[in-house]
């Protein structure tokens, strides 16, 4: 491949016929306007962009589109949206387009990609095949310092691989990031001397694109060992900045929040596929990709696709980990596991801290739950002799 390939889903208006909304969506993207131009030279023709196929698909029609690499500027990942991803959702002869995926040739991917990878990060915890399970602090935000460390501590001592900020964390006075960290940092140290299990803290360094390096700096001095961006509402140059500078040497965990906005809708916006390979491409050790059975919504053979994207042979390329967050809980656990296998970090909020005996207790519930599926043992069965699952079940049930 020498060219980009774009595919869309997209509604044509009603008096406007599929063939002729694809070539307005191309022509759009690439040399076009709404009018014949004068200024349109014949050298010019071989940056326009053509219409490969045009198929129907349920409401409406999936288009494959190619764009001419010469249009893109290699390295340049706003300006590849501006063309894969740019005036084509405000066209008028289009009542609703989605971009689904993206292919790129080899020019165009320049990228170092992640420096951990998922490898890279089972390698600091210390596994081969079997299921991260993480967690994030919660209250999202209100608890000090102290009571974070102390959320932190009791997690790590049940077992969990990650802790995590949640998206809204950074640097407030309630909880100073410096304060946070070292806090954090001190407990999972006490816990890894009773233990001996190497736990990962995700501390949330989103902030302004000109000064997001010199965080992640601040913050790995103070001994952070992974830190964690806000992809979206930072921007993607953001996570390019951290992925590429040599004085980052952790693990980067990358929250997806305000992705919605942007993927949720079946027939408008861009699928969760593109932005899996941008953030793979950019640097990102681990991304939210979503859950099969949690609290946010998702399609379940797209979510296979996105985790896919970020594993499977891309470039060279370290694979990105997947991370399913959002409403799990041990009863979950099983579920998650059938579809979405054992390279994926199961993410639990509410599913471990509101254990009724605590976040000790739901931290050893979620390991319980991922050691019972990995024996081929059901929730149900392995409960009878692990009380934390138990009454992590009779709480949420098993589904």
């Amino acid at each position: 491949m020498t060219d980009v390939t774009a595919t869309y889903y997209f509604r044509p208006r009603a008096d406007t016929t599929p063939e002729a909304a694809a070539q307005a969506l191309v022509e759009e993207e690439t040399t076009g306007t709404w009018t014949d131009i004068t200024t349109t030279t014949e050298y010019v023709r071989r940056l326009d962009g053509e219409v490969l196929s045009v198929e129907h698909s349920g409401k409406g029609y999936v288009t494959r589109v190619r764009y001419p690499a010469e249009i893109f500027e290699a390295g340049n990942i706003p300006q590849y949206l501006s063309v894969v991803a740019g005036n084509l959702f405000g066209l008028a002869r289009l009542e609703a387009v989605r971009l689904l995926d993206v292919d790129f040739p080899d020019e165009l991917v320049p990228f170092r990609g992640p420096k951990f990878g998922m490898e890279g990060v089972r390698r600091l915890i210390g596994t081969t095949d079997r299921p991260h399970v993480g967690t994030i602090i919660k209250p999202k935000v209100g608890l000090t310092p102290k009571d974070t460390a102390e959320v932190a501590y009791h997690a790590a001592v049940g077992g969990v691989d990650l802790i995590k900020d949640d998206e809204t964390l950074t640097d407030q006075r309630f909880c100073p990031m410096d304060e946070r960290l070292q806090a954090v940092m001190a407990r999972l140290d006490d816990a890894k001397s009773e233990t001996g299990r190497q736990v990962l803290y995700a501390v949330n360094i989103s902030a302004r694109a000109d000064e997001i390096v010199e965080r992640a700096e601040h913050a790995i001095d103070l001994g952070a060992n992974m830190v964690m961006i806000d992809v979206i509402t930072c921007g993607f140059t953001a996570l390019q900045a951290l992925g590429e500078a040599p004085s980052v040497k952790v693990p980067i965990h990358v929250h997806r929040t305000m992705h919605g906005a942007i993927t949720r809708n079946p027939e408008h916006g861009i699928a969760m596929r593109p932005i899996a390979r941008i953030v793979r491409m950019l640097g990102g050790d681990q991304l939210h990709t979503g859950t099969v059975s949690g609290k946010m919504s998702h399609d379940v053979s797209e979510l296979k696709g996105d985790n896919a994207a970020l594993t499977e042979a891309y470039f060279g390329l370290k694979p990105t980990f997947p991370v399913a967050s959002g409403g799990l809980h041990p009863g979950k656990v099983a579920t998650e596991l059938k579809n979405l296998g054992m390279n994926i970090v199961l993410q639990a909020g509410g599913g471990i801290h509101g254990h009724p005996d605590g976040t000790e207790a739901g931290a050893r519930a979620m390991r319980q739950a991922v050691d019972a599926f990995m024996a081929g043992v059901s929730a149900e069965e392995y409960a009878k002799d692990h009380y934390e699952l138990a009454k992590a079940l009779v709480t949420w049930g098993n589904r």
